[in-house]
């Protein structure tokens, strides 16, 4: 049995294969698990995000922290670690725009942070001698540069799980020993349950 960490870069996972589907209620060590191979053995789970605010009538960044709370309640493998947001001016033409059309300028709000913090616990545990397999949950190829580190000098087996449709990273491809697809399947069964047992937290009436 292989005692396997798992580092999910959160909303790479949740745009790839959570947002518009009903599976937004998800168990972590269950999905991880059912990734793996029966010789692997989930003993940590380390969770990169960064938390959102409620937009208008939005109520997203209440429901993300209602999330985070069942995750802790209810996996005690799990350590969560934030990014954050970054408000920045950026500017384009618009969409079908004449190259005489003046630019337009607009504000971006864009996460940062989980990616560089997933690449540093991904070769710091490494260097520690934390693991010798680890699971990687996501798609983003800036992570690739991290991979190479740990295959070339620690020579451990990193499986990497696409949450996307789209075919995988290529250069994520050149540097796992393995690449997994997430499928509607695997989110279907490794839901949380209903309510946390314990607790007074439940899944949202929105979720279901």
């Amino acid at each position: 049995m292989k005692d396997t960490p798992v580092y999910i870069d959160g909303f790479n996972l949740y745009y790839g294969a959570v947002k518009g589907s009903k599976y937004k209620w998800l168990d972590l060590k269950s999905l991880s698990q059912n990734i793996l191979t029966k010789d692997h053995k989930v003993i940590k789970i380390k969770y990169f995000t960064a938390r959102i605010s409620d937009r208008g009538n939005s109520k997203s960044g209440t429901r993300q922290m209602h999330y985070i709370n069942a995750l802790e309640q209810y996996i005690p493998e799990i350590s969560i670690v934030y990014g954050f947001f970054k408000l920045s001016e950026v500017s384009g033409k618009e969409v079908g725009a004449s190259h005489n059309k003046k630019r337009t300028t607009i504000m971006k709000n864009e996460e940062k942070g989980s990616d560089v913090n997933l690449a540093i616990h991904l070769v710091n545990d490494a260097w520690l001698g934390k693991y010798q397999s680890a699971l990687v949950i996501s798609d983003d190829s800036d992570l690739a540069g991290a991979l190479k580190i740990v295959k070339a000098h620690h020579k451990k087996e990193l499986i990497v799980a696409n949450p996307y449709k789209r075919r995988p990273s290529f250069k994520l491809v050149k540097e796992a020993n393995s690449i997994r697809i997430i499928r509607e399947g695997v989110l279907r069964v490794s839901q949380l349950p209903d309510k946390i047992p314990g607790t007074t937290l439940y899944k949202p009436p929105v979720w279901n």
